[in-house]
């Protein structure tokens, strides 16, 4: 970006900072900027990278308003697309950084890594040609991500060959799912996990919870953790799902009158008897709030986890260039209650350490049954159950040990080569398993003897512990190597089954859903 690029990007600054048509204050604003830009490039020490200037000089003055009016510069800008169109074009993998290592933790059937037989378990040591030891995975996806039809080299390391390969993948469009995991869980509960808001999302859920009640789906946990939002017309959607027509999910008010908007649902005759519990959690904020809050206020069901995040500022995205935009605070989002859902952000540190609003400063609303709920500090549940994670745990989960551990079990390559007889080796043919072998199928549970077998495969990738740390975190190890070691065997959604059965706030919900019951039966719940 050129000097008159740059000072262009700079005038949007002026835009909002000197009133329209005043022209003396327009001269005087550019002639400092032009001013300003001679000493920056005659007494900096370095040349300067004019687009990165003005791309700054952007976010800086957008950060002095809230902590959510942002700019999207090229990147963000096709980042957000992808995000809300619910699609890339790419290699159709999922990645994780492991240590220093980049693995396939995830492959796409049908996708352009899956038909030449990339592997999950696959290490990708270099992209056209770097290597990816220095990077992060987001850095590494931002690589192997691009334009349709383009090719991208990776070189596989793959555990049991000799030496890496190189693969030329050429990428296609990924479709990426907001609703990855829909599924039943025990007696009629089904569990349905969401993981964005995109233009795709009400139908993906919907899709979903047509099969489950083909499958006898009676109530519902609907997952909303770690959620971070996206449209707010895909909130209004999904909240429509579970709710009567003509009735209001959520409100917008702001200085601008234009803004200034009402959203009821418009549909009946959907899942509106179907008992519901919603799960939240510090990372659950903005569009998702919005479909817990409405639930909770027209008291449709439970709510049930940790206080979400606080996020009710609504974004309008404004674009200033083909590729790039700001998206600007607007309005204020309100729950059908009239609470306001956005946390205090006067004290940042508090504000992005996601710290709970004290009661006393939070405003009080009530439900239609006349249930108490408060304001100004995200969605409280009404059941909380704390996301806790034994240091151990999520050092092995980092190191990938559980994941590793699983493939290398499966594959008979452990101090257990004898015991286990797996689906593959069945499938192989051959003799009936040995007498004593255990063959392995959904009722496995992860016991005694292969968490002795994870013990000392973990000491012998060096990573310290004593007893103590591991007997404590000894719940959680068994509980995600049940996860890989399903995933591995039947599919990442198998896995993910198994671990939402023993997960804290799944089996809370399945507690209480009963009450929830009540909601729509007629009782009174609470």
């Amino acid at each position: 970006m050129k000097r008159k690029a740059l000072l262009i990007t700079a005038a949007l600054l002026l835009v909002i900072r000197i009133p329209a048509g005043n022209q003396d204050a327009w001269s005087a604003g550019l002639a400092k900027l032009q001013s300003m830009m001679s000493i920056l490039e005659a007494r900096y020490y370095r040349d300067i990278d004019q687009e990165q200037l003005a791309f700054g000089s952007v976010r800086g003055m957008l950060e002095t308003l809230d902590p959510h009016s942002y700019f999207l510069d090229p990147e963000d800008f096709s980042r957000m697309r992808e995000d809300y169109t619910g699609k890339f074009f790419g290699l159709g993998i999922q990645i994780q950084k492991q240590d220093d290592r980049l693995v396939v933790v995830g492959v796409v059937e049908s996708g352009p890594a899956w038909r030449l037989g990339v592997l999950t378990g696959d290490i990708i040591a270099t992209i056209d040609g770097e290597s990816t030891k220095p990077i992060s995975s987001f850095e590494a996806m931002q690589k192997l991500r691009g334009e349709k039809g383009t090719p991208v080299t990776v070189s596989i390391v793959r555990d049991g060959l000799d030496k890496p390969f190189d693969l030329t993948v050429i990428r296609e469009e990924i479709p990426l799912l907001s609703v990855p995991y829909a599924f039943l869980l025990e007696d009629g509960v089904a569990y349905a996990y969401v993981r964005n808001f995109a233009e795709t999302t009400a139908d993906e859920l919907r899709e979903h919870l047509a099969r489950l009640s083909r499958q006898g789906m009676r109530s519902l946990i609907l997952d909303l953790r770690f959620n971070g939002g996206g449209p707010l017309s895909q909130s209004v959607e999904v909240a429509d799902l579970f709710l009567p027509k003509d009735v209001l999910v959520v409100t917008m008010r702001g200085r601008n009158r234009e803004y200034n908007r009402d959203f009821p649902t418009s549909l009946d005759d959907q899942y509106e008897t179907v008992p519901l519990i919603v799960l939240v959690n510090r990372s659950t904020a903005s569009a998702s709030e919005i479909v817990a809050g409405a639930i909770m206020d027209h008291d449709r069901g439970l709510v049930v986890g940790e206080d979400s995040w606080g996020k009710g500022l609504v974004q309008s995205v404004l674009p200033v260039a083909p590729n790039m935009a700001i998206a600007l605070t607007t309005a204020k989002y309100y729950t059908p209650s009239g609470r306001s859902i956005q946390r205090d952000y006067s004290l940042l540190d508090n504000y992005y350490l996601a710290k709970v609003a004290p009661e006393a400063d939070r405003e009080v609303r009530y439900t239609d049954k006349g249930r108490k709920v408060l304001g100004q500090g995200g969605i409280t549940p009404d059941y909380e159950v704390k996301e806790t994670m034994k240091p151990l745990t999520g050092r092995l989960l980092l190191g990938g040990a559980f994941f590793t551990y699983a493939r290398k079990l499966v594959r008979h390559q452990t101090g257990l080569t004898d015991r286990f007889v797996f689906p593959a080796d069945l499938k192989a043919g051959g003799a009936a398993p040995a007498s004593g072998r255990v063959v392995v199928d959904k009722t496995f549970v992860v016991d005694a003897a292969v968490l002795n077998d994870f013990r000392a495969y973990v000491r012998g990738l060096k990573i310290e512990f004593d007893e103590a740390a591991f007997a404590e975190a000894e719940p959680e190890i068994r509980h995600e190597l049940e996860r890989e070691i399903f995933g591995v065997l039947w599919g990442a959604e198998a896995g993910m089954k198994a671990y939402r059965r023993t997960d804290p706030a799944v089996r809370k919900a399945l507690e209480v859903m009963p009450e929830a019951v009540r909601f729509v039966s007629g009782g009174k719940g609470g």
